[in-house]
């Protein structure tokens, strides 16, 4: 199938300097959870990216010196020729399917608390580093050299590792920025005061990195249009037009970085092109900026309008590694939408390689040999039966379905989606139900599968199919008992006639009055829950034993979003409390930490504790001798969303595999020396 003519602009050649990128699509610096730890992992990674059609594929940040250390988390790096060798196998990978390689040179400065490597915290002032209680140190001017120092020999070894584009990294509060913003920089010196003064650095690395590599590599520049407190556009303005000479790519953000990696909840499509489609016009350099662009639609008009030159995106190439080729194929249809949920960034803020909801095989591509596109054929397939429809039901059946296995996948409910459905209706939620309507869309295109609506399944039925391989996929469902965290044993007093748990909240029961919602879980459910209630008028109070509202967001980049959210509804707040017993009328609560009770009226009660795995069917088929009888996604261990694609895709691509060809790799170090010298 062709694609629409309209499309053709996105698929010209551009030229970025010395180099010229082969079309438009552009995956700019994100973090992977990888860095200089997995090196294999990274360059597998990429490498599907440019396969998939991104014209340019870049790096995380990557550290130039040993200073700029920001374990946990992980980060690439370039301090020596170690570095250089790792990072050759990434931009070996990206060229050989006609990419361009970019890379990320960063300092943290007073960001970097450097809890592993131990060298000092260094920044325009002496600074608390990081959220670590000590500070860093004030750079001199032999600092200020020692560090234009550090990074040209990173651009060198860059090049070397042959990377066509090297960025200096001059937003997200890191050192450049640190020097840029008058907020974060009181130095009286010439690197301190007037703009000139404050972006003196800068343009002394990008002069640098100019004469060093500048024939070779383009250079582009990361930089925000604001200062950090959201002012300051005349003076950026200035900047970035003073600047413009000494690079080849300006990739333009905004200070709010919950706007900018702002999940779906609180921040919609395209939401900084208000802020940097002046950018072009006033550099006259090429430009590239996110806005998590799921549609080929706004992609376009993102081109045509002159808001950027290349559509840039982390989020959209991790749910889609192949995005480009599916519209350069004309299969819009078959793009797997980022749902923005930032289950991606969470992993890497956790320390390990990032995963999607969407994509089940990103960060698996070495470790695995997962392949978004590709799963392996089978020879002689027996059918297989499915019992629900939910993420990891849907998942297993697209994916034996591509397979070539038959399928039959039955679902007690008139919808497809399972708990997809009930959620997406959540304030803010929407675009969760991509996940169903991807899954029920390629379906469509799988003659070998067989869906079965309205069909609930006993034992019997089972048995009655014939069917020898069987999975089960039947979910969970909130538990009312209290049985979580704060209480293992449950609470007696919770088996109420006040009490609703989540499901049936979203199954549209109400409460009678003034509600309480307690959040044992710390992620979404209870502050949506909480939301969506205000909002209809019930007076609510939002209750938890964490110290903030919705405590897990916080690896998502929305903890301080959903807090403010409940506040403008109107919904009272309460953190490290519990919800220890349910009286006449009342509820009691009590501090998690003095045990200090009191009461409040309660006319209903939201507990959102754990979840009971719904696997009788399971249980029941012990009895039939099958072939094959397997659990897979929230009936087995319920989790995310993410958790059940993902069981459900392993299952379906390992299924009848030999298990010597599905045991996953392991990346580590490896002593090359003798004992004696440890």
């Amino acid at each position: 199938m062709s694609r629409d003519p309209r499309f053709d602009i996105l698929f010209e050649p551009l030229g970025i300097g010395p180099v010229t990128a082969p079309n438009r699509f552009y995956q700019v610096p994100h973090c992977s959870g990888m860095g200089y730890q997995h090196p294999a992992t990274l360059a597998a990674m990429r490498e599907v990216k440019a396969e998939g059609g991104w014209g340019v594929v870049n790096t995380e940040y990557c550290s130039i010196h040993p200073s700029s250390d920001d374990l946990p988390a992980p980060f690439a790096s370039l301090w020596d020729d170690d570095d250089v060798r790792n990072m050759a196998a990434t931009t070996e990978a990206v060229h050989r399917h006609g990419a361009l390689a970019g890379v990320e040179l960063w300092h943290g400065g007073l960001r970097s608390s450097n809890h592993h490597s131990r060298e000092t915290a260094i920044g325009p002032w002496s600074a608390p580093a990081a959220e670590s209680p000590w500070q860093c140190m004030r750079m001199d001017r032999c600092d200020v050299d020692r560090f234009r120092h550090w990074h040209m020999q990173a651009a060198l070894r860059a090049c070397t590792a042959g990377f066509d584009i090297v960025y200096a990294y001059a937003a997200h509060t890191y050192l450049l920025a640190q020097f840029l913003d008058p907020a974060s920089n009181p130095r009286t010196d010439d690197y301190g005061g007037v703009l000139a003064n404050r972006s003196r650095l800068l343009r002394e690395v990008l002069e640098d990195m100019r004469e060093a590599i500048g024939s070779r590599c383009a250079i582009a520049v990361r930089i925000e249009v604001r200062h950090q407190d959201g002012g300051g556009r005349e003076e950026r303005d200035a900047l970035l037009e003073s600047i413009s000479a000494l690079v080849d790519l300006f990739d333009v953000t905004v200070p709010d970085y919950a706007q900018e990696m702002g999940s779906s909840r609180f921040v919609k499509e395209a939401s900084l092109q208000s802020h940097v489609r002046h950018v072009r016009e006033l550099t006259g350099k090429p430009v590239v900026s996110v806005g998590r662009f799921t549609s080929p639609e706004t992609m376009l008009s993102q081109v045509r309008n002159g808001v950027v030159d290349f559509i840039g995106a982390a989020r959209p190439s991790i749910a889609d590694p192949f995005l480009p080729n599916k519209i350069r194929d004309g299969r819009p249809e078959d793009i797997r939408e980022c749902i923005g949920c930032n289950i991606c960034y969470a992993q890497d803020g956790l320390g390990v390689p990032i995963r999607c909801t969407q994509n089940p095989t990103m960060g698996e591509e070495w470790r695995r040999g997962w392949h978004p596109e590709h799963v392996p054929a089978v020879a002689a397939p027996e059918p297989v039966l499915i019992v629900g429809a939910g993420p990891a039901g849907l998942e297993a059946a697209v994916t034996l379905g591509r397979r070539g296995f038959p399928v039959l996948l039955a679902e007690s409910s008139r919808d497809l989606g399972g708990r997809v459905n009930r959620e997406a209706k959540l304030p803010g939620l929407a675009e969760w139900a991509r996940v169903r309507d991807w899954r029920v869309q390629q379906l469509r295109s799988l003659p070998k599968v067989e869906v079965f609506r309205k069909s609930p399944m006993s034992a019997e039925d089972v048995r009655e199919t014939g069917i020898r391989h069987v999975v089960v996929a039947t979910g969970s469902g909130w538990r009312a008992d209290g049985r979580g965290r704060s209480f293992p044993g449950g609470v007696a007093s919770y088996r109420d006639s006040r009490t609703l748990t989540p499901d049936r909240i979203l199954d549209g029961e109400r409460p009678a009055g003034k509600t309480i919602v307690f959040d044992d879980d710390h992620y979404y459910i209870a502050s949506a829950i909480a939301e969506l209630l205000a909002r209809e008028g019930i007076e609510t109070m939002y209750v938890t034993a964490a110290g903030v509202v919705s405590e897990w967001s916080k690896y998502t980049a929305e903890q301080a979003r959903v807090h403010a959210r409940l506040l403008e509804s109107g919904v009272e707040v309460v953190v490290s409390t519990l919800v220890s017993e349910l009286g006449p009328d009342s509820a009691q609560l009590q501090c998690v930490y003095s045990g200090a009770r009191r009461l409040v009226p309660c006319a209903g009660f939201v507990p959102v504790t754990s979840r009971e795995p719904e696997d009788a069917l399971w249980q029941e088929l012990q009895n039939l001798e099958l072939d094959t009888l397997v659990r897979v996604g929230d009936c087995k261990a319920p989790g995310l969303i993410a958790h059940a694609v993902y069981d459900g895709h392993r299952f379906a691509r390992e299924f009848s595999l030999a298990s010597n060809s599905i045991r996953p790799r392991r990346e580590r170090p490896r002593i090359d020396f003798g004992l004696s010298r440890i």
